[in-house]
């Protein structure tokens, strides 16, 4: 098994050197990033154009999960790019001891179509975006900052199908009660009707005629009331709540 790897923690570099009597450029935010996936190239694959990117750093990478949690225990990584199906401890396992521990990282599923049953366990365990391996790097690359920023990554395409795949799934008798929309204001219900549509926060300003700000408010206050993690658990409760249909 390959061995997994841990840089040194990252620190934000200056982007230049400021001439003599100017203000000092602002530091570069980085975002520590920890790779797991049992396939090597998929790693290399990413940690060659992360290299090439001033704002992210691998900080490790791991080939199975239990590898990914030590390694973020270690580096105090911001975001796990989490392959699902890796021997040993897998991903979903992984991402709830990421997501339920103390360091605050973040979890990123890479998966493949055919991997909706493991997709609906790490939306239980506390994935915050999804992506799909045969994405551009690109897009892979700003699915890793979003999460970083404290938002999830809500792709109409594949996240709206998982989530009502997952609502429509009988409960397990020990499963919790599905939390009610009870205490949110009719404009508030709205913008929860929108997130659960896959729509961004400049798209629902727009639906709205409100400001951006104002949206962002909106989510907010929505995260604070129904108890929610993130952007993720937003959309299963405007599912579950009947606020969004399955067409």
């Amino acid at each position: 098994m390959t061995e997994p790897t841990a840089a040194p923690p990252a620190t934000a570099q200056p982007t230049g050197t400021a001439a003599p009597g100017t203000v000092d450029p602002v530091p570069v935010p980085v975002v520590r990033v920890v790779l797991a996936d049992d396939q090597p190239l998929v790693r290399t694959a990413l940690r060659m154009v992360m290299t090439d990117t001033p704002d992210l750093v691998v900080v490790g990478e791991a080939a199975n999960g239990a590898e990914a949690v030590r390694l973020v225990e270690e580096t105090g990584a911001d975001v796990v790019v989490m392959d699902l199906r890796m021997p040993g401890t897998d991903g979903i396992e992984a991402t709830r001891l990421v997501t339920s521990g103390p360091t605050g990282a973040r979890v990123v599923v890479l998966t493949t179509f055919d991997d909706d049953d493991h997709v609906y366990g790490a939306l239980h365990a506390g994935a915050s975006g999804f992506l799909v391996k045969d994405m551009g790097l690109d897009d892979i690359l700003a699915a890793v900052r979003v999460v970083a920023s404290g938002d999830a990554l809500i792709a109409p395409g594949v996240t709206r199908r998982l989530i009502k795949e997952f609502t429509d799934r009988p409960r397990r008798p020990s499963a919790p009660p599905r939390r009610g929309t009870e205490g949110i204001t009719d404009r508030e219900r709205e913008v929860l009707t929108l997130v659960g549509r896959g729509l961004s926060n400049t798209e629902i300003a727009a639906e709205l005629h409100i400001s951006v700000a104002t949206a962002k408010t909106y989510l907010t206050r929505l995260l604070a009331k129904l108890d929610a993690r993130d952007r993720v658990q937003l959309v299963i409760i405007a599912y579950e709540a009947g606020l969004v249909s399955a067409a």
